[in-house]
């Protein structure tokens, strides 16, 4: 499958940041650099507008030519690309309990079926719960077949777009009952009852993180339904990209109180719309702009993505620690450990099993195009 460079290089700093935020879990970057990591969580809404995007896109292409929705080949595509990397990882966790970045874990089956992030208590069960994302990408994956083989079976514009509003609409009333049912009552109160209402309430659930997936799949049925303007979108994507750019920074002032209500409510669709601009302006990006190392950060993304919080905590508990590194030297030895641990992890088990899977289908052909690209 051809790579497009654009994508790369919003994959590859997707997980930089997100691992950057995530630096926490080893004391954070320091008072100097702090900044670099404090919104990195926003990597995971441009990871799930990239994911709506790249299986959105061949997806109703292929309803679109009036091919039947192989949603066999489907799932078992994702199933190869996902769950290998994830059980590998999840098996680690629970095997030993030294290793990870907090003591508490959720019991394993809210992992493998993939409810973490509607039952989790954040509260005792800290570690790997950056799953949570990935709960929301199965979700869409169970779902998202279904709904656009029902939208292209008659298409209307109509249809598409009350889906999609109603989808957003869902979200931001979600995201309010929860702030003002939940979270408002407990505003001011000692302890970390308003923090932990957030995360198991608004930030985690499904049916209140859809807006970046929406975007990206926004993104993709314009591609599909209308060439013409998605034809526009790359002749001018300088322009997409400078809006987009315009709406992110209005999103990012929007957040400088994260936990606040307009925050909550409406600054989610308004970043997710930024970054879908990005991405179809990053679309047109030509080959010959490719930043070397990119791609391989990109290939690698799903594993660092996964492991990057045990290496963070062996790094710290083996060599940072007992050896006093501190500033510079200790950021080089955490990127070494995290790029390691992640590649060790593609290598040797994500993709022996991507390879396994492009076997299959060299033998069984389906009708469904190559999903593989989205992390």
């Amino acid at each position: 499958m051809q790579r497009l460079p654009g994508l790369d290089l919003l994959r590859a700093w997707a997980i930089v940041w997100v691992m950057l935020f995530h630096s926490y879990v080893v004391g954070g970057l320091g008072g100097r650099f702090a900044w670099l990591g404090n919104d990195g969580w926003m990597g995971v809404d441009l990871f799930f507008v990239l994911s709506g995007y790249l299986i959105g896109h061949p997806l109703l292409a292929s309803l679109a030519r009036g091919e039947a929705l192989g949603w066999r080949a489907f799932y078992r595509r994702r199933a190869f690309r996902i769950l290998p990397a994830f059980v590998a990882v999840l098996a680690v966790y629970v095997a030993w309990p030294a290793l990870r970045e907090a003591p508490g874990l959720a019991p394993a089956w809210q992992f493998l079926s993939f409810t973490l992030n509607l039952l989790i208590d954040y509260e005792h069960d800290k570690a790997f719960s950056h799953a949570w994302s990935l709960c929301v990408e199965e979700h869409f994956y169970l779902l998202f077949p279904w709904l656009a083989w029902w939208l292209v079976r008659r298409p209307s514009l109509g249809k598409a777009l009350a889906v999609g509003v109603g989808v957003a609409a869902l979200g931001m009333a979600v995201r309010s009952y929860v702030w003002l049912h939940a979270m408002a009552p407990v505003i001011g109160q000692p302890g970390p009852a308003f923090g932990l209402r957030f995360v198991e309430g608004i930030y985690y659930p499904t049916w209140a993180r859809l807006d970046g997936l929406l975007a990206g799949v926004a993104l993709a049925g314009l591609r599909v339904g209308r060439p013409q303007a998605w034809a526009r979108l790359q002749r001018h994507a300088g322009v997409a990209l400078a809006a987009g750019l315009a709406l992110f920074a209005l999103a990012w002032w929007l957040f400088r109180e994260r936990l606040g209500f307009w925050p909550s409510v409406v600054g989610y669709p308004l970043l997710s719309l930024a970054l879908a601009l990005c991405v179809g302006a990053a679309t047109a990006m030509p080959a010959r702009c490719a930043v070397p190392g990119v791609g391989w950060l990109a290939r690698i993304s799903y594993s660092l993505y996964l492991s990057h919080k045990l290496a963070l905590h062996a790094v710290a508990t083996w060599w940072v620690g007992p050896w006093q590194w501190h500033g510079l030297s200790a950021f080089a030895l955490y990127a070494v450990g995290v790029l390691a641990v992640g590649a060790a992890l593609h290598y040797a088990v994500e993709r022996p099993f991507l390879r396994w899977r492009e076997r299959r289908d060299g033998r069984r052909p389906c009708v469904t195009a190559d999903l593989s690209a989205a992390a």
